[in-house]
Protein backbone atom coordinates (compact mmCIF):
# COMPACT_ATOMS: atom_id res chain seq x y z
CA UNK A 1 0.00 0.00 0.00
CA UNK A 2 1.40 3.63 -1.03
CA UNK A 3 -0.03 6.73 0.62
CA UNK A 4 -0.65 9.58 -1.41
CA UNK A 5 -1.77 13.01 -2.84
CA UNK A 6 -4.79 12.19 -5.12
CA UNK A 7 -4.58 13.67 -7.95
CA UNK A 8 -7.22 15.07 -11.01
CA UNK A 9 -6.86 11.08 -12.49
CA UNK A 10 -7.97 9.77 -8.86
CA UNK A 11 -11.09 12.05 -9.15
CA UNK A 12 -13.39 8.83 -10.83
CA UNK A 13 -12.16 6.35 -8.20
CA UNK A 14 -13.32 9.14 -5.19
CA UNK A 15 -16.85 9.72 -6.93
CA UNK A 16 -17.51 5.77 -7.07
CA UNK A 17 -16.33 5.39 -3.07
CA UNK A 18 -18.72 8.34 -2.28
CA UNK A 19 -21.52 6.94 -4.31
CA UNK A 20 -21.35 3.69 -2.89
CA UNK A 21 -21.81 5.38 0.47
CA UNK A 22 -24.40 7.29 -0.99
CA UNK A 23 -26.21 4.21 -1.99
CA UNK A 24 -25.71 2.30 1.49
CA UNK A 25 -25.11 4.29 4.43
CA UNK A 26 -25.97 7.55 6.31
CA UNK A 27 -22.27 8.86 5.97
CA UNK A 28 -23.98 11.50 3.64
CA UNK A 29 -26.98 12.52 3.75
CA UNK A 30 -27.68 12.47 0.23
CA UNK A 31 -29.69 10.82 -2.10
CA UNK A 32 -28.75 11.29 -5.44
CA UNK A 33 -25.22 9.70 -6.97
CA UNK A 34 -22.94 12.73 -7.54
CA UNK A 35 -22.25 13.52 -11.21
CA UNK A 36 -18.90 14.04 -12.63
CA UNK A 37 -19.64 17.51 -13.19
CA UNK A 38 -20.50 17.69 -9.19
CA UNK A 39 -16.65 16.11 -8.34
CA UNK A 40 -14.99 18.58 -10.75
CA UNK A 41 -16.35 21.60 -9.40
CA UNK A 42 -15.64 19.44 -5.62
CA UNK A 43 -12.35 18.75 -6.60
CA UNK A 44 -11.46 22.65 -8.02
CA UNK A 45 -12.81 24.12 -4.73
CA UNK A 46 -10.44 21.86 -2.77
CA UNK A 47 -7.90 23.01 -4.85
CA UNK A 48 -8.06 26.38 -4.97
CA UNK A 49 -8.14 26.70 -0.99
CA UNK A 50 -5.58 24.39 -0.88
CA UNK A 51 -7.20 21.64 0.98
CA UNK A 52 -5.64 18.42 0.98
CA UNK A 53 -7.22 15.34 -0.72
CA UNK A 54 -5.07 12.32 0.89
CA UNK A 55 -5.30 8.61 -0.85
CA UNK A 56 -3.93 5.36 -0.11
CA UNK A 57 -3.56 2.91 -3.21
CA UNK A 58 -2.78 -0.65 -2.98
CA UNK A 59 -0.23 -3.06 -4.96
CA UNK A 60 -2.40 -2.79 -8.24
CA UNK A 61 -2.98 0.89 -8.45
CA UNK A 62 -6.51 0.60 -7.09
CA UNK A 63 -7.31 3.60 -4.65
CA UNK A 64 -8.95 2.12 -1.78
CA UNK A 65 -10.17 5.49 -0.16
CA UNK A 66 -9.37 8.73 0.83
CA UNK A 67 -9.39 11.75 3.23
CA UNK A 68 -9.60 15.50 3.18
CA UNK A 69 -11.19 18.46 5.19
CA UNK A 70 -12.53 21.84 4.33
CA UNK A 71 -14.05 24.87 5.39
CA UNK A 72 -16.01 24.17 8.62
CA UNK A 73 -18.44 27.13 7.83
CA UNK A 74 -17.96 30.00 4.67
CA UNK A 75 -17.46 32.78 7.56
CA UNK A 76 -14.48 34.32 8.19
CA UNK A 77 -14.25 33.90 11.91
CA UNK A 78 -14.22 29.82 11.50
CA UNK A 79 -11.10 30.30 9.08
CA UNK A 80 -9.13 28.31 11.30
CA UNK A 81 -11.77 25.30 11.93
CA UNK A 82 -12.04 22.43 9.40
CA UNK A 83 -14.41 19.78 9.32
CA UNK A 84 -12.84 16.49 7.59
CA UNK A 85 -14.03 13.52 5.96
CA UNK A 86 -12.36 10.25 5.31
CA UNK A 87 -13.88 7.10 3.02
CA UNK A 88 -13.34 4.14 2.61
CA UNK A 89 -13.81 1.32 -0.52
CA UNK A 90 -16.24 -0.99 0.97
CA UNK A 91 -13.96 -3.64 -0.44
CA UNK A 92 -10.65 -2.39 2.35
CA UNK A 93 -13.05 -1.62 5.16
CA UNK A 94 -12.28 -3.29 8.09
CA UNK A 95 -8.07 -3.50 7.59
CA UNK A 96 -7.57 -0.33 10.16
CA UNK A 97 -7.27 2.51 7.01
CA UNK A 98 -9.81 5.03 8.99
CA UNK A 99 -7.23 4.78 12.05
CA UNK A 100 -4.31 5.74 9.37
CA UNK A 101 -6.47 7.93 7.01
CA UNK A 102 -7.61 9.64 10.16
CA UNK A 103 -4.02 10.07 11.32
CA UNK A 104 -3.06 11.73 8.36
CA UNK A 105 -5.19 14.23 8.03
CA UNK A 106 -4.56 15.79 11.41
CA UNK A 107 -0.78 15.60 10.91
CA UNK A 108 -1.90 17.85 7.37
CA UNK A 109 -4.26 20.20 9.46
CA UNK A 110 -2.34 20.75 11.72
CA UNK A 111 1.23 21.21 9.18
CA UNK A 112 -1.23 23.97 7.53
CA UNK A 113 -1.92 25.82 11.02
CA UNK A 114 -5.42 25.13 11.53
CA UNK A 115 -6.66 25.53 14.91
CA UNK A 116 -9.31 22.97 15.31
CA UNK A 117 -11.03 19.70 13.36
CA UNK A 118 -14.24 19.00 13.56
CA UNK A 119 -15.99 15.56 12.45
CA UNK A 120 -20.18 15.45 11.56
CA UNK A 121 -20.93 11.77 12.47
CA UNK A 122 -24.24 9.86 11.90
CA UNK A 123 -25.14 9.10 15.72
CA UNK A 124 -26.16 5.85 14.63
CA UNK A 125 -22.21 4.94 13.59
CA UNK A 126 -20.24 3.65 16.48
CA UNK A 127 -17.04 2.22 14.74
CA UNK A 128 -16.83 6.16 13.31
CA UNK A 129 -17.74 7.37 16.93
CA UNK A 130 -15.02 5.24 18.50
CA UNK A 131 -12.98 6.13 16.05
CA UNK A 132 -12.41 9.80 16.91
CA UNK A 133 -12.60 9.16 20.48
CA UNK A 134 -9.13 7.05 20.39
CA UNK A 135 -7.81 9.66 18.37
CA UNK A 136 -8.86 12.38 20.62
CA UNK A 137 -11.80 13.87 19.49
CA UNK A 138 -14.74 14.74 21.95
CA UNK A 139 -18.31 14.96 21.70
CA UNK A 140 -19.70 18.37 21.54
CA UNK A 141 -22.90 17.92 20.19
CA UNK A 142 -25.98 15.93 19.10
CA UNK A 143 -28.59 17.65 16.72
CA UNK A 144 -31.35 14.89 16.98
CA UNK A 145 -33.37 14.69 13.66
CA UNK A 146 -31.29 16.64 10.87
CA UNK A 147 -31.61 14.52 8.33
CA UNK A 148 -33.81 12.79 6.44
CA UNK A 149 -32.86 9.29 4.71
CA UNK A 150 -34.09 5.64 4.00
CA UNK A 151 -37.42 7.03 5.02
CA UNK A 152 -36.32 8.07 8.57
CA UNK A 153 -34.96 11.43 10.69
CA UNK A 154 -31.38 10.72 11.53
CA UNK A 155 -29.30 12.17 14.20
CA UNK A 156 -25.78 13.87 14.11
CA UNK A 157 -23.24 13.69 16.81
CA UNK A 158 -20.20 16.64 16.45
CA UNK A 159 -16.99 15.54 17.35
CA UNK A 160 -13.90 17.97 17.79
CA UNK A 161 -10.45 18.20 18.10
CA UNK A 162 -8.20 20.85 19.04
CA UNK A 163 -4.78 21.52 17.10
CA UNK A 164 -3.18 23.65 18.62
CA UNK A 165 -3.57 25.32 22.08
CA UNK A 166 -5.98 29.20 22.63
CA UNK A 167 -2.56 30.61 24.05
CA UNK A 168 -0.81 29.92 20.35
CA UNK A 169 1.58 26.87 21.54
CA UNK A 170 1.26 23.79 19.21
CA UNK A 171 0.46 20.31 20.30
CA UNK A 172 -2.53 18.07 20.13
CA UNK A 173 -4.68 18.64 23.23
CA UNK A 174 -7.64 17.23 23.39
CA UNK A 175 -10.62 19.51 24.42
CA UNK A 176 -14.28 19.25 23.65
CA UNK A 177 -16.61 22.42 22.22
CA UNK A 178 -17.50 24.71 25.54
CA UNK A 179 -14.46 23.59 27.64
CA UNK A 180 -12.25 26.40 28.81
Amino acid sequence: MNWIECGHEHLESIRAIFNEAIANSTALYEDDPRTAAFMEDWWAGKIKAGYPVLGAVNDEGVLMGFASYGAFRPHPGYKHTVEHSIYVDARFRGQGLGHQFLERIIAAAMAQGYHLMIGVIDADNAASIRLHERHGFTPCGHIREAGYKFGRWLDVVLYSLLLSPSDGSWGREKLGCGES
